[in-house]
């Protein structure tokens, strides 16, 4: 996979050179470029803002900066691959913003088979809308947002969406069995993990990890991603597949106050956990 960056403070992203996703890129299983907006400005002052039309605080990144920078990377690409039989796939631009759909372990899953990513770190108030337009003819343009909060810029988005997506391309982590059992997975959260000493500071690990018993651990590990999940995101269950649990599942969750109703999960009003 390539994946592109377009910022203002390149130097921001420099941490995408440590840890798995730095090796990596060294063992070139991820491609990963860092450029600087300003050198395609054409003054003195390499400006990358302006005032925004009809008043209001702050500034906006102006929009020709910006065109020339994307060109420039969507150019450099074509030239890369060349020409093709089944044409040129359009890469995907992500525009960090609070106005774009929520990033998540599914959206991560999806942009982890593109061939191609661009993000584009705005600042100030924004970019420019006309650069989203136009870019349109260009790339395949997503606005994505980490959360439901504000930030300086698109850096901090960026650096943790290119480790979401990151690890999930093949050789990156080195056993692929443990991104299946991650939170948001299958739509539930982790299982809690424990490790030696088996009893610490008076508290110990759950016996069942400790019985050799496969199938009984693996259980385990199950009801807790409910309980976990229960407890601490109950918004996750809304949209929950519980058509397939089996009976053990569905007694654990008739435990923690639900019922699965036309396949769904349903909080009785008497259930033990708060809503």
């Amino acid at each position: 996979m390539r994946v592109d960056v377009v910022s203002i403070f390149p130097e921001y992203l420099a941490p995408l050179e440590l840890s798995l996703i730095g090796k990596a890129r060294q063992d070139g299983l991820l491609e990963l470029n860092v450029h600087d907006l300003r050198t395609f400005t054409t003054d003195k002052h390499r400006t990358v803002d302006d005032t925004p039309y009809g008043g209001g605080a702050g500034m906006v990144m102006k929009p020709e900066p910006w065109a020339q920078a994307l060109e420039s990377i969507a150019n450099a690409q074509a030239a890369a691959i060349g020409d093709s039989s089944d044409g040129p796939t359009k890469p995907v631009l992500i525009v960090p913003s609070p106005a774009g759909e929520r990033f998540n372990q599914a959206l991560a899953y999806e942009l982890a088979e593109e061939e191609q990513l661009v993000f584009a770190c705005g600042r100030y108030e924004g970019i420019d809308e006309r650069v989203m337009e136009w870019a349109a003819g260009h790339f395949t343009v997503r606005p994505v947002s980490l959360g439901d909060y504000v930030l300086n810029g698109g850096e901090v988005a960026v650096l943790a969406m290119v480790e979401a997506i990151g690890r999930l391309l093949p050789g990156v982590v080195g056993n692929p069995e443990s991104l299946v059992e991650e939170s948001h997975s299958d739509g539930l959260l982790e299982y809690p993990v424990y490790t030696k000493p088996s009893s610490w500071r008076d508290r110990d690990v759950p016996a069942v990890l400790l019985s050799g018993n496969h199938g009984k651990i693996a259980q385990w590990r199950r009801h807790e991603q409910f309980r976990r999940t229960a407890e601490r995101r109950p918004d996750l269950l809304v949209e929950f597949d519980a058509g397939r649990l089996a009976r053990a599942d569905r007694t654990a969750f008739g435990e923690l106050g639900y019922d699965v109703v036309d396949g769904r999960l349903r909080r009785r009003p008497d259930g033990d956990l708060p809503d």
